[in-house]
């Protein structure tokens, strides 16, 4: 017979487990916000400073997929959307932190369907 204490702990166990399980989840979503966020600030600046154009984005995306071809995310248009969300996020500093908590798919949504940004957040 399993006594009161032993099930107690293993409760306990589980939920540490399962608080470590969600921690990691979201650092990993934290660090892929972060790395999408720098990338988009590379490409905004790299723009903005050597004047490329559009076309650049699809040969930094080909060139990223062939150099990484077990990684997904550097498509085109989600470069171009790191780019936007970049550049939309970066002058609120409060905003900034608040998206870097919430999964990619997730700020996608919002940058579609917010179309100006509140200043005063």
């Amino acid at each position: 017979m399993i006594s009161n204490d032993y099930k107690e702990t293993l409760e306990l166990i589980k939920q540490e487990i399962q608080t470590a399980r969600f921690q990691v989840i979201k650092a990993i979503t934290n660090e892929h916000i972060n790395l999408y966020w720098k990338i988009g600030k590379i490409i905004l600046e790299k723009q903005e400073e050597e004047g490329w154009g559009k076309s650049v984005v699809k040969k930094i995306s080909n060139d990223l997929q062939n150099d990484f071809p077990d990684s997904n995310g550097y498509s085109t248009r989600n470069l171009r959307d790191m780019r936007r969300f970049y550049s939309r996020y970066s002058t609120n500093e409060k905003l900034r932190q608040l998206v870097a908590e919430i999964p990619w798919g997730q700020n996608l949504l919002i940058l579609i369907k917010i179309k100006r940004i509140n200043p005063f957040l």
